[in-house]
């Protein structure tokens, strides 16, 4: 993955996006437990991204996506959570949802890729 990487880019967005409906659903929908959980899994994604661009090895990094592709799966959760409580609308689900979902395909590409590179080392 290159430093100046597309889905590092995606996930940063994306936490933009999570901030951003945070602060919806604490203000406007006086929700304050999914919320922070949301918040907590969805920031995590680029930050382990971040972290995995200064990777010591090849294991290292992939280790550290992993990590960002399980958080990925954590905020997917959330979203559904949200969705099947009624605090999200049909339009907002489906729009947060579309970019968790290109987020949990693209890390999940990044892994498989970096993990038969490392089989084929062996």
């Amino acid at each position: 993955m290159a430093r100046d990487s597309i889905t590092l880019e995606k996930s940063k967005v994306f936490a933009i996006r999570i901030i951003r409906l945070y602060k919806y659903l604490r203000e406007e929908k006086h929700e304050y437990v999914l919320s922070k959980q949301l918040l907590r899994s969805g920031t995590s994604i680029g930050a382990n991204l971040a972290e995995a661009m200064y990777g010591i090895s090849e294991k290292d990094f992939l280790s550290k996506v992993y990590i960002s592709l399980k958080e990925c799966a954590e905020t997917n959760y959330w979203i559904d959570l949200l969705m099947s409580t009624e605090y999200l609308s049909q339009q907002e689900y489906e729009s947060i949802k579309a970019d968790c979902t290109e987020l949990i395909k693209l890390l999940s590409s990044i892994t498989k890729t970096m993990s038969e590179k490392l089989k084929s080392k062996r």
